[in-house]
């Protein structure tokens, strides 16, 4: 095969996988937007024509309209500056992560990075080695013996673990070397005791805050949004399949008064407990927002970082996870949005189709003849 037409098979497969990528986000974001309408009403169609015209002539498609269609319903307006979900993955995460956001789902790489103490880790299990934060290896038939020498029991998280998948937990009883070894690579953390005001909405998992930061052009760090996140009564941690998601100001700390089922519809009170979000204050917040950004300023490179955030019933801190790859802004965006609108990231379409042009490539895209709706 020529180097001609293997180029030309490369170029049409990506172009492949960028059609499949837009249509399950048009999928996933049009079932939103039509549960939302039957929720709260219709979407302005002047505002809809709206979004059609951003995404064609500032985002450079009209794949990216439909996320714009359920932010839009949401806010009850259209406002110029949002990033669709698709638009994020596509475009922002290669240009402003690349290959360096890879490193958060890299799990035993956290003490290194970020210091022994940035989260609850106790130990970690990489490519058939046990070892400790500060990389002593533990020989094998001292691993149980050191894993719980100071806790009752622990949580392993698998690398690459995303939405509350691949969390276990374990005791002394229950732990076994071979089925760490057949889960894989991953860390094991401390279990958090988290503070009353939080644990007053569901008691058996403990409740991340997730703060999203980025890095500016100029290198300055800054929180972009916020929002908890609270499991329900049988769920043992946060998973994204069934949680509840509360916006936070970000000055204050303060939960807004509307909170959102995975469906999107509306909740003024967790749907188990039947605790009201209106008038709940997220404690130690102010040490939350410093302790995200100290720790951005240390991986700069990853421009767009969310932050799973955890407060113990002494209002220390915790940082569970950090996610560096195609962390969730949808949510932020259509609730507190525009996020990013300083930043212009709406311009890097540009520069990456006007790259493309200057080397004689097709930019990667839909077929032009395809439509939002």
């Amino acid at each position: 095969m020529n180097i001609n037409a293997e180029a030309f098979i490369r170029r049409w497969g990506r172009r492949a996988l960028d059609a499949r990528f837009h249509r399950l986000h048009r999928i996933q974001a049009m079932s939103i937007h039509r549960t939302i309408q039957q929720s709260i009403g219709p979407t302005n169609r002047s505002d809809l024509n709206r979004a059609d015209t951003y995404a064609r002539e500032v985002l450079g498609h009209l794949h990216y309209a439909p996320w714009l269609y359920v932010y839009t319903a949401l806010a009850g307006r259209f406002k110029e500056g949002w990033i669709p979900d698709n638009y994020y993955g596509h475009v922002v995460v290669p240009k402003l992560k690349g290959g360096y956001g890879k490193a958060s789902s890299l799990k035993s790489l956290q003490a290194g990075i970020f210091g022994e103490d940035a989260f609850p880790d106790v130990a970690y299990f990489a490519n058939g080695l046990f070892f400790l934060p500060g990389n002593a290896v533990i020989a094998p038939e001292f691993v149980a013996r050191r894993l719980f020498a100071e806790h009752e029991s622990l949580i392993f998280k698998v690398d690459n673990s995303l939405q509350g998948k691949g969390i276990h937990f374990f005791d002394r009883a229950t732990f076994d070397i071979r089925k760490i070894k057949a889960l894989g690579n991953g860390v094991f953390q401390e279990r958090i005791a988290q503070h009353e005001v939080l644990s007053q909405f569901a008691r058996r998992s403990v409740a991340t805050l997730r703060v999203t930061t980025a890095v500016s052009d100029e290198g300055a760090v800054s929180v972009r949004a916020c929002y908890l996140r609270i499991g329900r009564d049988s769920d043992t941690h946060v998973q994204s399949t069934t949680h509840i998601r509360v916006p936070v100001d970000c000055a204050t700390g303060e939960l807004a008064p509307d909170g959102y089922l995975t469906d999107w519809t509306v909740a003024r009170e967790h749907p188990d407990s039947k605790v009201r979000f209106a008038g709940v204050t997220i404690p130690a917040f102010a040490d939350c927002l410093k302790t995200v950004l100290d720790h951005h300023k240390k991986v700069p490179f990853a421009r767009c970082v969310g932050w799973d955030v955890a407060v113990d019933y002494d209002e220390r801190v915790k940082l569970m996870e950090w996610n560096a790859e195609h962390n969730d802004i949808k949510f932020s965006e259509a609730t507190q949005g525009p996020c990013f609108a300083d930043l212009r990231w709406e311009r890097l379409i540009r520069e990456e189709t006007g790259q493309a042009k200057s080397k004689g490539q097709l930019p990667s895209a839909i077929p032009d003849g395809s439509r939002a709706l």
